[in-house]
């Protein structure tokens, strides 16, 4: 005889105030589309398996850019720097024109727009697409990756809002102790 009890409707805002206290990078994920660039901010975005070398996105259903890169077949990722914040935003509006003001240059694999000052970009082409509730889930596999020489650290989302890591002396003992047995 099973103890659980039947689940409970979980309110959205309650999830989202919850899961808002876990701290995750921002990217802004690009394409071409009929030669134009095309880009929006996620930031569920990981690193899913080295062998084959394969990323993970998780976009929104009412995203009006992804059907459109969804149907190119490939993208990039950026990973936005700590100064990047306004880009973000900017990626992050539903209209308007995105990549006004922010310097880019096409990918070596793809073509797909990489963003200047980003901490790292990923080319990659969809997998395998999985349905995720309100969002679609995207596997890709890795066509090539770099990073900049810009050194940043990453953007974060915490709270809802943009942060950047803490660079204290406590922060860095806790650095220190971390790598000490790696």
């Amino acid at each position: 005889m099973s103890h659980l009890q039947s689940p409970q409707v979980v309110n959205p805002d309650t999830m989202r105030s919850v899961l808002g206290r876990f701290a995750s990078g921002v990217t802004v994920v690009t394409g071409l589309v009929n030669d134009q660039p095309l880009g929006m901010t996620i930031q569920s975005f990981l690193s899913l398996s080295l062998e084959p070398p394969l990323v993970l996105i998780s976009v929104a259903r009412t995203s009006s850019t992804w059907p459109l890169l969804r149907l190119q077949g490939q993208f990039a990722v950026n990973i936005l720097g700590e100064t990047q914040a306004g880009v973000a935003s900017s990626f992050g509006r539903r209209q308007g024109k995105t990549f006004d003001g922010v310097p880019w240059r096409p990918g070596p694999a793809t073509g797909s727009p990489v963003l200047k000052n980003a901490v790292a970009w990923i080319e990659a082409e969809i997998w395998q697409t999985y349905d995720g509730g309100d969002h679609e889930i995207a596997v890709a596999r890795v066509l090539d990756l770099g990073t900049e020489d810009y050194e940043s650290s990453p953007l974060l989302f915490y709270r809802s809002g943009f942060t950047a890591l803490a660079h204290t002396d406590a922060a860095a003992r806790t650095r220190a102790h971390c790598n000490k047995d790696a």
